[in-house]
């Protein structure tokens, strides 16, 4: 008998050039949580892992790694709450707004500062 295949989790890996500006954008202004990071040595690149409830990303300055310019969408729970939180920091990079679309969700779209757009979005019931 076959075993039914499962997939859990994706994690998007996305291209980062700056660590102190990825820690501004995700953990200050997204207010994601710093889970881990390793270099092998100390001149080398960085690859970090932040965390936000369930959302899980992996931020890399390898450049075989991913390509800057990225889209991923996110689905959360209470958007307006977390859009609310983002713009209450006045970063003057972006200003995002809700949208209502016509596939049904509301969401709304933030670009980090090496190009990747993140889209977080809630289905309307």
């Amino acid at each position: 008998m076959r075993e039914e295949i499962q997939f859990h989790k994706t994690i998007p890996i996305l291209r980062i050039f700056d660590i102190e500006k990825a820690k501004e954008f995700y953990m200050d202004i997204l207010e994601y949580t710093l889970d881990w990071e390793h270099a092998f040595e100390t001149s080398f690149p960085l690859y970090m892992q932040v965390s936000k409830g369930n959302s899980i990303l992996h931020l890399s300055e390898h450049h075989g790694d991913c390509s800057p310019g990225a889209a991923i969408r996110m689905e959360v729970e209470g958007i307006e709450e977390f859009l609310t939180g983002i713009l209450r920091k006045n970063y003057r990079f972006a200003k995002p707004a809700i949208e209502h679309t016509p596939w049904k969700t509301k969401e709304f779209q933030i670009i980090d500062p090496f190009g990747n757009k993140l889209i977080y979005y809630q289905e309307l019931t």
